[in-house]
């Protein structure tokens, strides 16, 4: 079957199970959860044989360390994967969740509830976690999902995304609720660009390349999530011990990760006391420094930073490094550069602190805490579907809540609307 005819064969199954998930009660869901979860960890050979076979080919093909890194699976992230369906199974089910309610003065009771979005498209490039996420949250939310990995993890996506479907259909969960797009035909995303009707919205996890052909090229609606330019700013009489443990973190924890730093600003006063710290230690630590001319006076053995290394996300272990004059330069670097994804202040400062939050346009904004946390797992959501760096519908991590929209339930007793207001009274003039 031609991929086109097999994705839409594939979608339309999609939807036919996503109205039947709508109505499957929180009980069954759960149970499929866990039987997922198990799938995963007592076919852990069957899942690490597939990841060998893909990053050793990546390895082959000479990806950087960063994205091998990305790509790699072992005992503890399938556990990790595994834990991660666990703590969804054990998160309130946001479906029929009560919003909103009233009772207008005609008797109309109106309530605003919580509904599955209904399919939802997945795009993404390396990480094979992300086939056991997104089949968890869309399926505790009520949503189908169909799933389309990159080529360089075809295998391990493959053997992963048949464990949990087989494992949510034993438990009782519609079939066709949890696909996988088997191909590495790039004709595919095309299709499933173009699924409008049959596909509600499109999710694209990966690098910037991949996030804007999707926002560009798809006709079904897009949730953006951002590449991560994330910045540290060590403000005037900052704790420099915390400063250094924040900045090291950010950095060089998983540095192909979004929420990994991309940028340390250090306030002008601080810069000749913390400037040879931080590098020594992120030098020990393999981090190639790039710095302002600033920066470079204090550290001579820091390379020139260009204007492109301020709006470069590396992925991988090289810092720029920007002196500024205070707070104001500092929020005002972060807005021109960021992504909207995460961005740290450290500082002893509380109105400061306050300032940077509510200054700097970003989906997470810390204070005295690393940039690293900004991850679905952390902020207690069992997982994440992604990190949206938009501002409409979602912002941030995307746990349950965000994959659900909301319907109006209206009760009443025979009331009829007995006029109709002008058009310049209504929404739009639309004559409602």
């Amino acid at each position: 079957m031609e991929i086109k005819a097999r994705l839409w064969q594939q979608a339309k199954d999609a939807q036919a199970a996503a109205r039947r998930l709508a109505a499957t009660r929180t009980a069954v869901k759960n149970e499929a959860l866990l039987a997922m979860a198990e799938a995963l960890t007592d076919e852990m050979p069957e899942i690490l044989a597939a990841n060998d076979e893909d990053w050793e080919a990546a390895r082959r093909r000479g990806m950087k360390n960063s994205f091998l890194d990305r790509l790699h699976l072992d005992e503890g992230r399938i556990k990790a994967m595994a834990d991660g369906l666990r703590q969804t199974a054990a998160l309130p089910d946001p479906v029929g969740e009560g919003i909103a309610s009233t009772v207008r003065p005609n008797g109309l009771e109106i309530r605003q509830v919580r509904v599955p979005l209904g399919v939802v498209g997945i795009i993404y490039e390396a990480r094979p976690n992300v086939t056991a996420d997104a089949a968890g949250l869309c399926l505790k939310s009520g949503n189908a999902v169909l799933l389309r990995g990159g080529s360089e993890a075809l295998r391990s996506n493959r053997t992963i995304a048949r464990l949990l479907a087989r494992a949510a259909d034993e438990a009782g969960i519609p079939h066709g609720a949890v696909a996988f797009v088997d191909s590495s035909d790039r004709q595919a995303v095309n299709v499933m660009l173009g699924l409008t009707g049959l596909l509600d919205v499109i999710i694209p996890r990966g690098g910037a390349g991949l996030i804007q052909r999707v926002v560009q090229e798809s006709t079904v609606p897009v949730i953006e999530t951002g590449a991560g330019i994330c910045h540290t700013y060590v403000d005037a009489g900052a704790d420099l011990d915390m400063a250094e443990a924040i900045a090291v973190n950010a950095k060089t924890s998983r540095p192909a990760v979004c929420n990994a730093m991309e940028t340390l600003l250090v306030h002008e006063g601080e810069a000749a006391a913390f400037l040879p710290r931080i590098a020594a230690v992120m030098e020990k630590r393999g981090v190639e420094l790039r710095g302002c001319e600033k920066s470079r006076a204090v550290v001579s053995t820091m390379a020139a930073a260009t204007e492109e290394d301020w709006a470069t996300e590396y992925d991988d272990l090289i810092l720029a490094v920007r002196v500024v004059r205070g707070i104001e330069e500092a929020i005002s670097h972060i807005n021109r550069y960021n992504t909207g994804h995460s961005e740290t202040i450290v500082t002893r400062d509380l109105a400061r602190a306050r300032r940077f939050q509510q200054e700097v346009d970003a989906a997470a904004v810390y204070v005295n805490a690393s940039t690293r946390f900004t991850d679905g797992l952390e902020f207690g959501f069992g997982a994440e579907i992604g990190i949206s760096t938009q501002k409409l519908h979602v912002r941030g991590p995307m746990g349950l809540d965000a994959l659900t929209s909301t319907k109006y339930l209206v009760y009443g007793e025979g009331q009829v609307r007995e006029n109709t207001p002008a058009p310049s009274e209504t929404c739009g003039g639309c004559g409602a």
